[in-house]
């Protein structure tokens, strides 16, 4: 496992953005364990995180002689700080990005409109978020950037649950589906495959393994070791 997806992981289980046990998803299916970016609460957890993130897109566009993405785009809500925090990231590593988000309700006062940040037009935007559970704010960012005259050139979650949209018809989850759709790499910072190898090689999360087996062979977009 890449050194990226063992840091987060080992902070989201410290800060408890993942926790074990018994959760009733929005899907209405019971799963084993649950992410939740919004206990990335504090300074450091975001910093930490949003290193994470630079390290999985790095490692994703390692081999793009040009850059494959020159703006940064969250989507409300989550999206927002997220998608900050990496602008901040990537500052300190010496590349300032310009940064964009929207608001769930357009603003009628003021400067107006559902944009907030820099212009989106003749940028290559890079859509920052946590999850995709059914793509439909992916969808929505994407509308917005095309709408203001912006390319989107990838997307970039924290977690891929790596989890089949209706296993009775397919396989494919709804990362990949968006992936498909839109001809865009969606780039995970990591995914119930390493969360099952870290399961398998941490004795303190090894009790966790086979409900999480159980689970992935249920309803994953994978199946197997």
């Amino acid at each position: 496992m890449t050194d990226h997806r063992s840091r987060f992981l080992r902070l989201a289980l410290r800060v408890e953005a993942l926790r074990f046990g018994q959760f009733t998803l929005k899907s209405g299916r019971q799963s084993p364990y649950f992410f939740n970016a919004g206990r990335f609460d504090s300074g450091v957890a975001m910093a930490e995180l949003a290193s994470c993130y630079a390290d999985a897109i790095d490692a994703h566009f390692a081999e793009v002689d040009l850059p494959a993405f020159d703006m940064l785009f969250g989507p409300a809500y989550k999206g927002i700080p997220l998608a900050t925090a990496l602008a901040c990231e990537y500052a300190r590593r010496g590349r300032d990005l310009p940064l964009a988000f929207n608001r769930k309700e357009a603003k009628a006062h003021g400067e107006g409109g559902s944009l907030i940040g820099a212009p989106l037009a003749g940028r290559r935007v890079l859509i920052v978020d946590d999850v995709i559970t059914a793509g439909t704010a992916i969808r929505e960012a994407l509308a917005i950037i095309a709408g203001a005259g912006g390319t989107a050139a990838g997307i970039v979650i924290a977690l891929d649950r790596q989890e089949a949209v209706d296993p009775a018809t397919s396989r494919r989850s709804a990362a990949e589906t968006v992936a498909l759709e839109h001809a865009l790499p969606v780039v995970a910072v990591a995914s119930l495959h390493d969360l099952l190898a870290l399961a398998g090689a941490d004795a303190a999360l090894a009790a966790q393994r086979a409900q999480l087996i159980a689970y992935r062979d249920a309803y994953g977009s994978v199946i197997g070791d």
